[in-house]
């Protein structure tokens, strides 16, 4: 293995999904762009922007590959896909080296900029192959090679349905040629390949046994990394963003063992297919990545699909939950945290920008640990997740009588030490809950007691309501529940025999608040 500069270690990367080019009114200058992109993480922790580039037309000058608007002659089914495309085309054809504009505003500011391409943007909504053609969607190559794509036979999930299939080499070759250009587009300081969004790559059948291809183009993508850093004279990181399980890799096709052994990658960044997957195993990922010098980094999405009304409001719940995870990641042995779909003008992030980055920031600030959500699992319901995230979550789940005694049992980290200096409380949302309902709940194999009975209804101002589910809420002593994993355990004790739905556990959290 070619022994290369490590990357400095960034404590928030930033993938910025390239919506600037939209917000912004037509037209643009590169000045404006750049002070939309770096104004909303000037002063936080975001050591690193990962700027996506996009997947389809290319989004620059090219004499290879079709630019964007141009197979409908510039004329566009909607002002925001005319802003998008011709504020880049304006740009160059003023003479305005806009990407370059990035790198060097970031470099001002202390930040390292890559260029991010996307394996797979599938956002056809289950487009057949055979329909791009008919429908005058997606790129002309797209159209001409309908053989090149996923059909509704290889793919779990129906938004899977048109993505590239990289088992034929053409494919490859196709992609290689529009990340080169793209890399040389500035003076970039590395490139992600965006393998998450979306995670199609191969038949489903056929990930496993195929996976050397996504390695073949993996290591094409390295060797033409090493050729940039030759060339200058400093490094050209390569950064990939992969499954947050080795078993959800191995099933998509991504042989991260071998991309770590062959140093294939200097950034490997575990993150979702579809919203935030809380689930990363990092130290079994820091196994194969630590001994190779490559950086490890947990990734957030622009959500969590958590389907409940809590007893704090959503955005306290949201980012009490965030801080947690990323007190778990750093716990854990990785680098940093990397975002996704985090967009400045649709939320304000510059709480969490500033905070999960780093432990010391995190130390004393309110979390939520909680257990892995795989969604509605009880009753089969596949649209709640995707179907290679949060593989081993554990809610929610129905009680059902035992012969034993037993029921489920649920993992919960704290890397806290709450201490006096604040407070610890264990919720349990309970789904269908009714009177007359008992459940038997053990803290690492220690009866709780009765717990206080809350409804989600007494938060609301009007009208007044009872709802359908009821959290079960015991105070703990913070001395007692140390920093540490802690297993949670509800046993079925009695259930109205009125009700056809089983009682199901829905969540299960820890509060840690201070002050």
């Amino acid at each position: 293995m070619t022994s290369r500069p490590r990357p400095p270690r960034y404590r928030v990367i930033f993938n910025w999904d390239g919506d600037s080019l939209a917000y912004g009114e037509h037209p643009q200058s590169a000045e404006q762009l750049v002070d939309q992109v770096f104004g909303p993480l000037e002063g936080t922790q975001v050591d690193a922007v990962f700027w996506s580039i996009g997947s389809h037309e290319a989004l620059w000058p090219s004499d290879v590959h079709e630019r964007e608007g141009e197979r409908t002659g510039r004329v566009y089914a909607s002002v925001r896909a005319m802003r998008h495309a011709e504020n880049v085309w304006g740009l160059f054809e003023a003479g305005e080296s806009v990407y370059q504009a990035m790198v060097e505003r970031g470099h001002q500011l202390g930040m390292h900029v890559y260029v991010s391409m996307r394996m797979n943007d599938n956002h056809f909504y289950n487009t057949r192959p055979h329909e791009f053609r008919k429908l005058n969607k997606g790129t002309r190559l797209r159209q001409d090679h309908p053989e090149w794509l996923l059909d509704v036979d290889d793919v779990p999930e129906s938004r899977g349905v048109g993505s590239w299939n990289f088992a034929h080499a053409e494919v490859r070759e196709h992609k290689l040629s529009y990340i080169r250009e793209a890399c040389r587009l500035a003076d970039w300081d590395g490139v992600e390949l965006d393998w998450q969004r979306h995670p199609f790559h191969l038949p489903q059948h056929d990930g496993y046994r195929l996976r050397y291809v996504l390695t073949d183009l993996q290591r094409a993508v390295r060797e033409m990394a090493d050729g940039i850093a030759a060339e200058r004279g400093r490094p050209f990181h390569v950064a990939s963003r992969v499954a947050t399980t080795l078993e959800s890799c191995r099933r998509i096709g991504y042989d991260v063992p071998r991309w770590c052994s062959e140093g294939l990658c200097d950034i490997l960044i575990g993150a979702g297919g579809s919203s935030t997957d809380p689930g990363f195993e990092v130290a079994a990922f820091k196994r194969h990545s630590g001994g190779a010098g490559i950086r490890l980094y947990g990734g957030f999405d622009s959500s969590y699909r958590q389907e409940a009304a809590r007893l704090v409001g959503l955005l306290e719940w949201r980012e009490a939950f965030f801080r947690a995870v990323a007190a778990g990641y750093h716990a854990e042995g990785a680098d940093g945290i990397y975002t996704f779909n985090w967009f400045p003008k649709k939320a304000d992030w510059t709480g969490l920008l500033s905070t999960l980055g780093d432990e010391e920031t995190l130390r004393g600030t309110d979390k939520i640990y909680s257990a892995l959500r795989r969604g509605d699992t009880w009753h089969d319901d596949p649209s709640t997740v995707a179907v290679n995230d949060r593989i081993h979550g554990e809610t929610s789940v129905a009680l059902m009588p035992g012969l034993t005694g037993d029921g489920p049992t649920f993992t919960l980290a704290l890397h806290d030490d709450v201490g006096d200096d604040g407070s610890l409380q264990l919720h349990i949302e309970m789904g269908h809950w009714a009177p007359g309902d008992a459940v038997r709940v053990t803290l690492d194999g220690e009866p709780l007691g009765d717990p206080a009975i809350r409804d989600v209804a007494e938060m609301a101002e009007a009208p007044p309501d009872v709802s359908e589910n009821k959290w079960l809420v015991w105070d703990l002593d913070p001395e007692a529940v140390t920093k540490g994993p802690h297993t949670v355990k509800v046993v079925l004790v009695s259930r109205d025999p009125r009700l056809a739905p089983p009682l199901v556990v829905e969540h299960v959290d820890l509060h840690v608040k201070y002050g």
